[in-house]
């Protein structure tokens, strides 16, 4: 039947609600996320699948040319950007989403600038999330995949040797454009990875770079090398989950998020 179209609007004020703990009722994580970036959300979507747990992103301006000139000029970005990730809301845990610029900048410097708008916060890099999967997975011979042109492979090599690790192999797909790195297929990420086991002894290998994909395959080519994989995504999920008190183990992902 019909409905006549004049009829009155019923209005029916203010309705009875409740509110819950919200969607981030274990932990509220905040990525800065660079604005090239074409894989990190991603893989943060297939590794942070706990309910009660949530992302919050927001955008850093950058080139898409990656180079230690490029890579500096984010320090004065990463304060104001910080900012944006929900002002006056409660955060866990803040992530710097970029390996080699960590490296250039230094992750006390990163975590100085991030702790201007959010005080006293817990902070991580790629590295700073590496470094903490090596010591839980008991990696100490490290072998090294990247993207990134040969100037920017010295500095993520010092740094590396500088933080104590033992780069006892390192290749690079010398792609220094980040929607090219983005674009590197997994197989030939795992096939990167397989050249480096080959050429030596390792305890595990660190794919570095936020642009670079492991996550869906991450069981399988552990499975095929024998060695734990981990890469800046995977080993940044896992850290910013320990770091907000969520120690869940998320099947199927690689050795380290089998750890409590």
């Amino acid at each position: 039947m019909d409905m006549p179209l004049d009829m009155p609007m019923v209005d029916l004020g203010v309705l009875p609600c409740q509110l819950d703990a919200g969607i981030a009722h274990r932990a509220a994580i905040g990525l800065l996320v660079l604005a090239t970036d074409e894989t990190m959300e991603h893989e943060f979507r297939h590794l942070v699948r706990q309910d009660g747990v949530a992302l919050y992103e927001a955008r850093l301006w950058n080139d898409y040319n990656v180079t230690p000139e490029t890579l500096r000029a984010m320090g004065e970005l990463i304060a104001p950007t910080t900012k944006l990730i929900l002002p006056g809301a409660k955060l866990d845990v803040v992530a710097f989403g970029c390996s080699s610029a960590t490296m250039t900048l230094g992750e006390d410097e990163v975590f100085r600038l991030i702790r201007t708008v959010r005080p006293g916060i817990a902070c991580t890099t790629p590295v700073t999330a590496a470094f903490a999967a090596f010591e839980a997975l008991g990696a100490q011979r490290i072998g090294v995949l990247t993207p990134y042109s040969a100037a920017v492979n010295d500095v993520v090599r010092a740094y590396l040797v500088k933080r104590g690790a033992t780069v006892a192999a390192f290749g690079t797909f010398d792609k220094p454009d980040d929607r090219d790195a983005a674009r590197i297929s997994p197989e030939s990420i795992a096939e990167g990875i397989r050249t480096l086991t080959r050429s030596t002894t390792l305890d595990a290998v660190f794919v570095c770079c936020t642009s670079l994909r492991l996550s869906e395959f991450v069981a399988d080519v552990e499975k095929d090398v024998g060695i734990p994989v981990i890469s800046s995504d995977h080993a940044m999920a896992w850290h910013s989950l320990r770091l907000a008190g969520v120690k869940d183990v998320v099947p199927g992902v690689g050795r380290l998020f089998e750890l409590g």
